[in-house]
C-alpha cells in the first residue's frame, strides 16, 4: 500500500515539451530560445532529482511487501507437521523440565517464607517474655541491685540474638521475589503445557494431570491475592497463605507420577526435534 502511494506521487514528465519549443522557435529570438532551453534543462534536472528521492523512499515499503512472497514457507514446517517444531519432542519436553524446576523452586520459596515467619514469631515471643520479667530490685540508696539474670531474661537475650541473625538473611524480600517468579513462570508454563498438548494431539486429555495442574495454577493465584492483606498484618491471611501453598506442594508431589507417564508418551509418539 505504501509503495503504491509512493509511486503514484512520482512526477510525470511532459512528453510534448520539445515539440512546443520547436513550434515557438520561429517566433522567438536566438537569445530567447537559449534562455528557454536552459530553463527547460533545469526543470528536467529538478524533476529527475525529485523522482530519484521519492523512488528511494519507496524501496523499503516495496521490499517489505514483496519479502513474504520471496520466502518459501514450506521449509519452515516439519514433514507432515502443521506447526513444525512446535509439535516435536524438543518443545514437548520444555514443560516437564520447567515444571520440575518450579517444584524445587517452590520448596525453596517455602523455606524462605518459613524463615521470615520465624522473624515475626520470635519478636512476638520476645514481647510476651518481657511481660514476665520481674522488676529489678534496688538498694536502700535507690541504685539497681546487682543480681544474676533470670531464666526469662536469658531466654530473651537468646531470642534477640537469633532474630538479629535471621534479619541478616533478608528473608522477607527474598520470599517475595521468589513468589513473584514462581507465580509468573508457573502460570506461563501451565498454560504452555496445555497449548503444547493441543498442538501435538489436536485436543486436550481430561484427567488427573490436567485437573491437578489447573488446581495448582489457581492456588498460586489465590496465595498471591492474599499478599495485600498479609502486608496489613492479617494473621488469618497469613495462615491461609501457608495452607494454600502447603496444599499446592501436595498436589505437585501427587502430580509427578502422571507427568512422568506423559513424558514416556512424548518419547513414544513425538519425534525430534
Amino acid at each position: 500500500m505504501a509503495a503504491t502511494l509512493s509511486l503514484l506521487r512520482l512526477p510525470i514528465l511532459a512528453q510534448n515539451q520539445q515539440h512546443s519549443h520547436s513550434q515557438s522557435g520561429s517566433k522567438l529570438s536566438t537569445s530567447t530560445q537559449l534562455n528557454c532551453i536552459r530553463k527547460d534543462s533545469n526543470n528536467q534536472q529538478t524533476l529527475f532529482n525529485e523522482t530519484l528521492v521519492r523512488f528511494k523512499s519507496a524501496v523499503l515499503p516495496v521490499t517489505t511487501i514483496t519479502l513474504p512472497f520471496l520466502l518459501d514457507t514450506k521449509d519452515a514446517l516439519a514433514v507432515n507437521g502443521e506447526f513444525g517444531i512446535l509439535e516435536g519432542r524438543s518443545f514437548a519436553l520444555v514443560h516437564p523440565i520447567v515444571m520440575g524446576s518450579l517444584f524445587v523452586y517452590t520448596l525453596w520459596a517455602g523455606y524462605l517464607g518459613w524463615q521470615w515467619r520465624r522473624v515475626r514469631t520470635i519478636q512476638t515471643g520476645i514481647n510476651e517474655l518481657k511481660k514476665q520479667v520481674k522488676p529489678t530490685p534496688v538498694t536502700p540508696d535507690g541504685a539497681p541491685a546487682e543480681t544474676a539474670p533470670s531464666p526469662v531474661e536469658i531466654k530473651i537475650q537468646q531470642l534477640t540474638e537469633e532474630r538479629k541473625e535471621l534479619l541478616k538473611g533478608s528473608y522477607r524480600d527474598r520470599h517475595y521475589n521468589a513468589g513473584s517468579i514462581l507465580l509468573g513462570f508457573g502460570v506461563l508454563e501451565s498454560v504452555g503445557g496445555g497449548v503444547n498438548t493441543y498442538l501435538r494431539a489436536g485436543k486436550l486429555f481430561p484427567g488427573p494431570h490436567l485437573f491437578a495442574g489447573a488446581a495448582i495454577t489457581v492456588l498460586w493465584a489465590l496465595a498471591a491475592a492474599l499478599v495485600p492483606a498479609m502486608q496489613k498484618g492479617s494473621e488469618t491471611a497469613r495462615n491461609l497463605h501457608i495452607a494454600l501453598n502447603a496444599l499446592n506442594v501436595l498436589l505437585f508431589i501427587w502430580q509427578i507420577p502422571t507427568g512422568i507417564d506423559i513424558v514416556f508418551k512424548v518419547f513414544e509418539f513425538a519425534k525430534w526435534p
